[in-house]
């Protein structure tokens, strides 16, 4: 199996989580291990509280966003697979029907996992380079004794190595079940789509407004990355807001840069899959007179409200996730700010949020235009 050029820049997106995952577990982890080895040293009473609090931070930061964004990364794994066989079924179909077994097919896609490699490899890189200025800003009221940044190699092994192979032996499993398919239906490159009819859909909905609940059902894995790309761009922006009182602008800005990176990155690549996969439908739509306005909101606009929803909910979680922070893992140490929800923050994070997801549409909606109706159609 050769993956092409354009196949491998689809996995920029698994690169990138991967290594926003990594470059945070990184450096609260390697953190925790170095402190914890001159735990006797600290003997004062406000040291040995931080010093507590600390270490839960880290084992919560890294449980918590480690854990969400290791499954959103296997999320995506997982529907690249499926669109990568989905895109190049006669490829494989002829593969099946020379006498190919499934496992022997299969095994080829184990370089999907070399983008997670890439991915952890780049943000341990980074951690580590960036470990001795986050070393200075937890130690900034001199309660510890000096820290030095160590390699620890069974971390590196965990956080690079070991994600690489789970997910490529993930990406071999999913392949042979999605491979498990007759020849005939590669070959014919024939897509399983399940419906259900409730009995309960009136006949009087719109064909427009019928066709974007359609195209919304009919790819259900991309409403839960544009809600998480709401979800990360919600709770990292208020999260920098309320780290430059709570904790220090350098771990603002940090939060600030992954959010928006994560957030950007998943939105674009989500609305690029969904204009591609709805590329025969607009086509069809252009060819019976409808214009591109029409076909961005048939196609585009069903997505929207999930986009919001994700929204409401990264606001929710930064609230619950800081306030249990400052009111049970730091509640012993001095000095440090009571937190409340924050609502001007609130309200320009949704203003800049809605100006970002709203320009996106509409740059994705002109893109519309360039679908080429015989190209697609000729298919």
């Amino acid at each position: 199996m050769i993956i092409g050029i354009k196949d491998a820049t689809k996995l920029i997106g698994i690169t990138i989580i991967a290594c926003c995952v990594v470059f945070v577990c990184a450096i609260f982890l390697n953190f925790n291990i170095d402190i914890a080895a001159m735990k006797d040293e600290i003997t004062t009473a406000s040291g040995a509280a931080m010093y507590d609090a600390i270490v839960s931070t880290g084992k919560v930061v890294a449980a918590v966003s480690g854990g969400c964004l290791a499954a959103t990364s296997a999320a995506m794994l997982l529907f690249y697979v499926k669109n990568y066989i989905d895109t190049h079924g006669k490829e494989l179909g002829i593969l099946k029907a020379i006498g190919y077994s499934n496992i022997n097919i299969a095994k080829h896609f184990w370089t999907f996992g070399l983008s997670v490699f890439l991915g952890c490899a780049f943000g341990y890189a980074l951690a580590f380079l960036y470990l001795p200025t986050f070393y200075e800003l937890q130690n900034a009221d001199r309660l510890f004794p000096e820290i030095r940044a160590r390699f620890h190699p069974i971390l590196a092994f965990l956080l690079v190595c070991l994600p690489a192979i789970i997910f490529a032996i993930l990406a071999v499993l999913y392949a042979y079940l999605r491979l498990k398919s007759p020849a005939l239906d590669l070959l014919k490159e024939r897509r399983e789509y399940k419906t259900k009819s409730s009995g309960r859909e009136s006949p009087d909905i719109p064909f427009l407004q019928n066709l974007s609940r359609s195209t919304v059902r009919g790819r259900k894995s991309l409403v839960f990355f544009i809600a998480f790309s709401a979800f990360c761009f919600s709770a990292m922006l208020q999260m920098s807001t309320s780290m430059t009182h709570l904790s220090s602008k350098e771990m603002a800005a940090m939060m600030l840069a992954i959010g928006l990176i994560l957030a950007f990155v998943t939105l674009l690549l989500s609305l690029s899959s969904v204009v591609k996969g709805n590329a025969k439908t607009i086509a069809m739509m252009r060819v019976f007179g409808y214009d591109h306005g029409a076909c961005a909101k048939a196609t585009l606009g069903g997505y929207r409200p999930f986009a919001y929803l994700g929204f409401a909910l990264g606001t929710g979680y930064q609230y619950v996730l800081l306030k249990t922070m400052t009111a049970v893992v730091f509640a012993d140490v001095a000095g440090l700010p009571e937190y409340g929800f924050d609502w001007k923050a609130c309200a320009a994070t949704l203003g800049l949020f809605a100006v970002a997801y709203e320009a996106a549409i509409r740059g994705y909606a002109r893109g519309i235009r360039r679908v080429a109706v015989k190209g697609v159609m000729g298919e």
